[in-house]
């Protein structure tokens, strides 16, 4: 199976029209980093609050995943589905602009929640029924590049903004005007398809799926990809017996539990990473800076990451970015020992969280490919779906995590839970490996050789069957 994920565009803009999701992608960027600080500096809450609100966003987005890739089969109303997306992020920041109590802001992020994932079938589809074949690997290529530009400049305004007049408040005003934005820029520069595709299309598709599991740069977390209803009748769990003892000689559920535990670690570190800044004395503007190092980094790399799949195998790559993230986790873990002044602070983690930034870039590349070999020849809606559940308990179960050690433990445990979570996924990206191998090439045959150096390069720019 050959994969052709690429991950920069021959042009930047496939279509004028894909400009309108720069403005959204910077709207949800900003507020990403914008939502905590109003917790914990505007209404005087805590880090358990943060945590708190993150599990019912997360809850929510998991739930109404599963409703919205079901209507988005059913009615093939993309732009609409699309402006009811970034519409009513618009209305809920305004909403958000106004309160004055930590119950309020709960329930209005639980809302954002639901809506979250109504956008993401939709624009998958519509890519693929405005695109070609042949056009559908610049084109989302070129979709993933205005998220990464979006959610840098959303980080810029959020950073000046507060660095002018330090007004969260206010700040959301802006971030409803760009997603406003967006909202116009698709309903008026858009038309719904003529022929119409479902989600499973999308499971197929090596390129759209990788733009939906990708890592949100917008809420940290990948929205959830249900390309079918899950079935709530009986013998659920006979039906994940049988499916499990043919899956055990497989690669699949040692790249799900690794992925699973990257997850988990991901979700836990980032939900108290900003509570632990506050904490450090930074100010609001300063925050959004270290956030901008994460994202920028992960927009210099992520373009590299393709080719750099190809020329040292993405099995290399996912153990090398797992390693990488487990000794920033520890790093900052060792930041708690010592008191620094705030200069130091900002300077350590700026460097700190855009090493970070840069890994996630390159994992997330790599352990997509090892996760599409792995669907060769297999339904890949139904293998999907349980990746994609899994993925979706650890984010709930991440923030849970982190709300439960944020009232008993300490920003150093947590940091430590997340690095161990990673050092623990190690083994089992090495054992998938080997699985692979072994299923690949048979226990006594060894695979094939790498290719020569120039032939390697040759085809840098499209991502082949890993090692």
């Amino acid at each position: 199976m050959v994969l052709t994920v690429r991950t920069w565009p021959r042009r930047l803009v496939a279509r004028p029209w894909l400009l309108g999701f720069v403005p959204i992608n910077a709207a949800t960027s900003g507020f990403g980093v914008a939502l905590p600080l109003l917790i914990l500096i505007v209404l005087h809450g805590s880090w358990t609050d943060v945590a708190i609100a993150a599990t019912l966003f997360n809850a929510a987005v998991i739930l109404s995943s599963v409703a919205w890739g079901h209507l988005s089969d059913r009615y093939p109303l993309r732009r609409l589905f699309l402006v009811v997306n970034f519409g009513g992020y618009a209305l809920l920041y305004l909403l958000l602009g106004q309160i004055h109590s930590l119950l309020a802001l709960y329930a209005i992020y639980t809302v954002i929640g639901l809506i979250a994932p109504a956008g993401a079938s939709a624009s998958n589809l519509l890519i693929l029924e405005k695109f070609t074949e042949a056009e559908r690997a610049t084109a989302f290529a070129s979709f993933q590049e205005m998220s990464m530009i979006g959610s840098v400049v959303g980080l810029l305004v959020g950073y000046f903004w507060t660095l002018a007049n330090d007004a969260l408040l206010s700040l959301l005003y802006v971030l409803a005007a760009m997603a406003a934005v967006s909202a116009v820029a698709i309903w008026f520069g858009v038309k719904d398809p003529t022929r119409s595709l479902t989600t499973a299309q999308v499971a197929r598709h090596p390129e759209s799926l990788f733009s939906r599991i990708r890592i949100s740069a917008s809420f940290h977390i990948a929205i959830p990809f249900f390309p079918r209803r899950p079935s709530l009748r009986g013998g659920p769990i006979r039906r994940f017996r049988v499916w499990a003892r043919e899956e055990l000689h497989h690669e699949l559920p040692l790249v799900f539990a690794a992925s699973f535990l990257f997850s988990l670690s991901g979700n836990l570190f980032n939900i108290s990473y900003t509570p632990y800044l506050v904490s450090v004395g930074l100010a609001a503007s300063s925050i959004f800076l270290v956030n901008f190092s994460n994202n920028f980094v992960q927009t210099l790399l992520f373009p590299l990451s393709g080719g750099l799949a190809t020329r040292f195998g993405s099995d290399r790559l996912v153990q090398r970015a797992t390693y990488v993230r487990a000794l920033g986790y520890l790093a900052t873990a060792g930041f708690t020992f010592f008191v620094v002044a705030r200069s130091g602070a900002f300077a350590e983690n700026l460097v700190l969280f855009g090493v970070l930034g840069g890994a996630i870039a390159v994992y997330t590349t790599a352990s997509s490919l090892m996760l599409f070999r792995g669907l060769e020849g297999r339904d890949a809606g139904s293998l999907l779906g349980v990746n994609s559940a899994l993925g979706g308990v650890a984010a709930v179960a991440g923030a849970g995590l982190s709300a439960v050690l944020a009232e008993f433990g300490s920003f150093r445990l947590v940091f430590l839970v997340a690095a161990g979570s990673l050092l623990v996924s190690l083994p089992l990206w090495t054992a998938a490996s080997v699985a692979y191998v072994r299923r690949k090439y048979g226990r006594g045959t060894p695979p094939a050789p790498p290719l020569p150096g120039p032939q390697r390069a040759s085809e840098a720019s499209a991502v082949a069957k890993p090692n």
